[in-house]
């Protein structure tokens, strides 16, 4: 079905099918409205928002490049990002760049092809995918990566401040022997936080475990802890999946958490919360950095910039610390956020 479909169904022109389904900029009867409102109805016509967009000489809509929304991180980001886009009047498309059969540079310049407004990327860019988004001329913002992105904005947390806060709390705790898991793929932030808390307190590097993130990365990581011997008193995840895998391989073995191994993560995913122990992590603020993303879309002529926010330590039972007393929010300094 097509606008003209619509206009003849109703009697009137495609001009005020226009004016109707687009709230203006012309006014139209009330009875006309409904005829038009009643034709669109009977005849299923959904506008087409790519036409939509070439005519207004913009797009309401932003595209998002996520590895794979299946991960809670990802899942509640994405869910931020929905909402901080629909808060002004955009929607997004979504797609996931783990298919085998696409390449990340293909996506993106698909979702380019579809007249969006803006384009948000939750992956780790190559060189050669960060010259397509560079080429296609629409506003581009990198989140929830190590730092800045040159040539484009960039929107993430201090990963290593992060995680440093995180490995001192468990210190304070008095524990000397901290393993860390976390991803070899790249030089992780994380990790440099695990090294300089522990320098810093004039302790040993503990057990560096390379691993997928993932619960089965987690899962993994715990067997091959247990199969060395002696166990570390706490472990550092650099997820809260790794964290969750690393506990449930524990449990099925019958490590108690924390009298026999002490855990925290990183991500502040609400699946952490609903764990047992719960896990003490680093939260990152989603909607937050959510709401940075789309106000650096919404703003093309701001020189190009990198936004970093604090994380927050959530202090649960999982490190050590019970359920009352220090137990629900710790001392982390989400605050109102650095940014550079």
């Amino acid at each position: 079905m097509t606008r003209a479909d619509v206009a003849r169904y109703a009697g009137v022109s495609t001009a005020v099918v226009s004016y109707v389904l687009n709230d203006g900029p012309k006014a139209v009867a009330p009875l006309t409205r409904e005829r038009v409102l009643d034709a669109v109805r009977v005849l299923g016509y959904r506008p087409n928002a790519a036409a939509r967009a070439l005519s207004k000489g913009t797009a309401d809509m932003f595209g998002l490049v996520v590895h794979d929304n299946r991960n809670p991180f990802f899942a509640e980001l994405c869910h931020a990002l929905d909402q901080a886009t629909a808060d002004v009047g955009r929607s997004l498309l979504i797609v996931n760049s783990d298919r085998s059969q696409v390449s990340t540079a293909e996506q993106i310049r698909d979702l380019a092809s579809r007249q969006i407004g803006g384009l948000i990327i939750a992956d780790v860019l190559t060189a050669s995918e960060q010259s397509v988004v560079e080429s296609l001329g629409i506003p581009a913002v990198v989140i929830g990566q190590f730092g800045e992105t040159d040539g484009l904005y960039s929107v993430g947390v201090d990963f290593a401040r992060g995680a440093y806060e995180v490995c001192a709390h468990l210190i304070e705790h008095g524990y000397r022997d901290i393993a860390f898991a976390g991803s070899a793929a790249r030089y992780d932030e994380r990790e440099r936080g695990w090294r300089e808390a522990l320098t810093a307190a004039r302790l040993p590097l503990g057990t560096l475990v390379h691993t997928p993130f993932g619960y089965q990365g987690g899962y993994d990581t715990a067997m091959k802890l247990m199969r060395q011997g002696a166990l570390p008193r706490a472990v550092l995840a650099a997820s809260d999946q790794i964290g969750i895998g690393l506990l449930a391989a524990f449990h099925e073995h019958r490590i108690r958490v924390p009298q026999d191994v002490a855990l925290a993560s990183f991500d502040g995913t609400m699946i952490a919360d609903f764990v047992s122990p719960r896990l003490t992590t680093a939260a990152q603020p989603m909607e937050r950095m959510a709401r940075a993303a789309v106000e650096l879309l919404l703003n093309p002529d701001t020189p190009r910039q990198h936004r970093a926010y604090s994380t927050q330590l959530r202090i649960r039972e999982s490190c050590g610390c019970d359920s009352e007393g220090s137990g629900s929010e710790g001392s982390g300094s989400e605050g109102s956020g650095s940014e550079g």
